[in-house]
């Protein structure tokens, strides 16, 4: 039998062929409605199915379910089994989460490689252009740099016309043992006057018993890399670990503070009460910056985080105690996102330091057709007080740092052992190639700078954060 009820506000209406065989009820229910009620017999089924069959029970149970997970979802029932699902579920959401931001980080990192690859191609392209037109080039002939030998009587041989004493000290095609020779533009092969490329290469002497750490002079040894740390997660290939020298409260000024600089999101900042503790992976400070950093080249002064912004010439400087913006101006000119970087790339265009005096930026612009640019800025505004252009290409060497004024190149960042090969000082504004041992541990080192509070350099080297001791002369 079909059963239809109507509230009283309903109007009824009897159709159809079975309206005379229809049987009309009236009556009030249990809230005292009107309720209006009629049957009419089925024209195909002799007798209803029997209750509670398979269907039915199965419905019932699909009925329940929902019902149980409606409860959970609007905050109901959550002792026993149930309390016990909701804590399954919170626990699937957070590894969830964690391998989400872990295939994002891939997902960077994996655009950052096609990027690079891209930029590579282009350049062995533009180097085998250069190369076919340089071959067809006669080559210009030397002035020597010193007058001939004269002849050699004894033996009977002659010196080769243009010879000359310094002969063995004409450079040499870069052999680090990296990529950063197919990291060359076209321009960069021709004699442009780099010094990289026609220096002389002078050893520097061991240090002895006179010559003072405390001086302001040239590096004159580097010690051996001593390992702090390594990094947890794929975020911590790349990262800066820094100290500041000048230290304001509410942090003390043993604090350290890092960077794992691998992803599109990076924003992070975590602070260690010490060395100690940064061993421990114990941070008691995580900061979430309000811009994404770009790469490897923070640093802290007086209180102050200063960074690149990701994707712009924009540098930023980040209050520590208010943790709020304090300035933000852009680097003029400055090249930015892989348009100037390191030879390790990893969008190291602007790098910034802090030493004995002040903060500076190293980078290049188009005007300065890739050389090296130092740049002084004001702490408080980021204004540029002054600028130098040096003849070394930044993307021919591995990375920099700065003590008293004067900037530093290493030669190579995968090679174990490889040499300081560059001094430019701001002062008299020269520079010299020199050659003095340094060791990349790990065979990756993204990030090194000098750390001014313990007069060390700091490292990140393939997942491991690293400091080596330094010497350094008296100031002539």
């Amino acid at each position: 039998m079909l059963v239809l009820l109507l509230l009283c506000t309903s109007g009824l209406l009897l159709r159809g062929d079975a309206q005379d065989r229809a049987a009309l009820w009236r009556g009030n229910d249990r809230s005292g409605r009107c309720q209006y009620t009629f049957s009419v017999p089925s024209p195909t089924e002799a007798s209803c199915p029997q209750t509670g069959g398979p269907e039915v029970e199965g419905l019932k149970a699909r009925l329940s379910l929902l019902e149980v997970l409606v409860s959970r979802l609007t905050g109901g029932d959550t002792g026993g089994p149930q309390g016990a699902t909701a804590r399954d579920q919170t626990e699937l959401h957070q590894s969830l989460n964690r391998v989400t931001g872990e295939r994002n980080l891939l997902q960077g990192e994996k655009e950052r490689l096609e990027q690079e690859l891209e930029g590579l191609q282009r350049r062995m392209e533009e180097m085998r252009r250069e190369t076919e037109r340089l071959r067809n080039k006669p080559c210009p002939l030397q002035t020597p740099a010193v007058p001939p030998s004269p002849p050699l009587q004894d033996s009977g041989l002659t010196k080769p016309a243009g010879g000359s004493r310094l002969s063995h000290l004409i450079a040499r095609p870069n052999r680090q043992g990296d990529s950063s020779s197919l990291r060359d533009s076209a321009w960069q092969i021709e004699p442009q006057g780099f010094q990289e490329l026609k220096a002389e290469v002078t050893e520097v002497p061991a240090p002895d018993g006179s010559e003072e750490n405390t001086g302001c002079g040239d590096v004159v040894s580097v010690g051996e890399p001593v390992t702090h740390r390594k990094a947890d997660t794929i975020a911590g290939k790349y990262g800066v670990w820094m100290q500041d020298p000048e230290a304001v409260s509410p942090y003390g000024p043993n604090m350290i503070w890092r960077i794992d600089t691998i992803g599109s999101d990076v924003r992070q900042l975590y602070g260690y009460e010490d060395m100690e503790q940064l061993t421990k992976g114990f941070p008691s400070k995580v900061l979430l910056l309000p811009e994404l950093v770009e790469s490897t080249g923070s640093t802290l002064y007086r209180g102050s985080l200063y960074y690149q912004r990701r994707r712009s010439r924009s540098l930023i400087r980040f209050d520590l105690a208010s943790e709020s913006i304090a300035a933000r101006r852009e680097l003029p000119h400055a090249g930015f996102h892989g348009q100037f970087p390191y030879s390790w790339g990893g969008y190291t265009d602007i790098d910034l330091s802090v030493d004995e005096q002040g903060l500076w930026a190293v980078y290049s612009s188009s005007k300065a057709k890739g050389a090296i640019v130092i740049s002084q800025l004001d702490p408080n505004s980021l204004e540029v007080k002054r600028s130098w252009e040096t003849n070394i290409r930044k993307n021919s060497v591995a990375n920099s740092f700065i003590i008293c004024g004067k900037l530093y190149t290493v030669a190579s960042y995968t090679s174990p052992d490889t040499i300081i090969n560059y001094i430019y000082d701001t002062r008299t504004s020269q520079g010299k190639s020199v050659a003095i041992p340094f060791k990349n541990k790990y065979r990756y080192n993204s990030m090194i700078d000098y750390n001014l509070a313990q007069r060390k350099l700091f490292a990140w080297d393939n997942f491991h954060m690293v400091s080596y001791d330094l010497r350094l002369g008296r100031q002539e």
